[in-house]
């Protein structure tokens, strides 16, 4: 049995990007020599994203804008009214409870297939982050297992 790990890093540039991993996590499995196992690929944030999805530019502004209709930024949040809340407060709090609503409705990690030494994928298909909040330093932890 053969378990790999990494943390790969990545700086966001704006609110609801879309950051395609896929060449570095098909690296990762290559380099890891696992044959037939599973990849897991899981944010390391609560305002983060992972999806596997087609990289097509109409597509992804067609998301963008949806995330925008879910979760408004100009709605009320208790988690931003800082003169109620209490709780997980640091010197750096930004109001962002758009941000964490909208990451209830998305995954933060995917678990894949690995046959034959890559990633079981379709055509299109393509692994990405999504920043749900505001450019930032990210961090992604990947894991592959398997013989």
């Amino acid at each position: 049995m053969i378990i790999e790990h990494k943390t790969l890093k990545y700086t966001t540039k704006e609110s609801y990007a879309f950051e395609d991993m896929s060449d570095a996590i098909f690296k990762f499995v290559t380099d890891s020599k696992v044959k037939n196992g599973i990849l897991t690929v899981q944010s390391m944030h609560t305002t983060a994203a992972i999806i596997v999805n087609e990289n097509e530019p109409l597509l992804l502004e067609d998301m963008k804008n949806n995330f925008r209709d879910i979760a408004r930024k100009d709605a009320y949040y208790g988690h931003n009214d800082f003169e109620v809340r209490t709780v997980n407060m640091c010197g750096e709090e930004c109001r962002n409870g758009h941000s964490h609503c909208l990451a209830a409705y998305l995954p933060t990690s995917v678990v894949l297939n690995v046959v034959n030494g890559k990633v079981d994928f379709g055509q299109w298909q393509r692994i990405f982050l999504i920043e749900l909040d505001h450019a930032r330093e990210r961090k992604v932890s990947v894991q592959v297992l398997g013989q």
